[in-house]
């Protein structure tokens, strides 16, 4: 085994663990963003191979009712797999639920915006963009009405 996929075996566990313990507290609406802009939310996405739900705590920024996610581990998170091939999705903010869409920006992905974002969204997506040369993913989780 080399060394390059035993450190990505350790990262991926390390997170899983590190979720594990943080995951139901922040479902619950600790360390929400409520009076300002950033803080943790939950995402829960299907897994691409197992159909599994998985949830996972991510920094998130609130943008006029939009919510924006982001890893610099692009490609080796599975929650940026996960919403590029099933990018309806759900959220936790505040411990409520909350139906989403997501507009991934990935390594290796064309980008293209959505004309459906509004235009100060799309301008945020616009200046992200370049970054997932470097291997940052991001995520625009647009609102979805029930």
């Amino acid at each position: 085994m080399s060394k390059s996929s035993n450190k990505w075996r350790l990262e991926r566990e390390f997170f899983r663990m590190l979720n594990a313990v943080v995951e139901p507290a922040v479902r619950r609406g600790l360390g929400s963003p409520r009076f300002v802009p950033g803080g943790l939310i939950v995402v829960e996405s299907t897994g691409f191979k197992t159909g599994t739900i998985r949830r996972t705590p991510l920094f998130a920024t609130r943008l006029r009712g939009y919510v924006l996610v982001c890893t610099a581990r692009g490609e080796r998170s599975f929650w940026v797999k996960n919403l590029r091939k099933k990018p309806r999705t759900r959220y936790y903010l505040g411990g409520k639920p909350r139906e989403a869409r997501a507009f991934v920006l990935a390594p290796g992905k064309r980008y293209r915006r959505p004309a459906s974002l509004p235009p100060a969204i799309g301008r945020v997506t616009d200046f992200l963009a370049p970054y997932t040369r470097a291997g940052w993913a991001f995520a625009v989780l647009a609102p979805v009405d029930e």
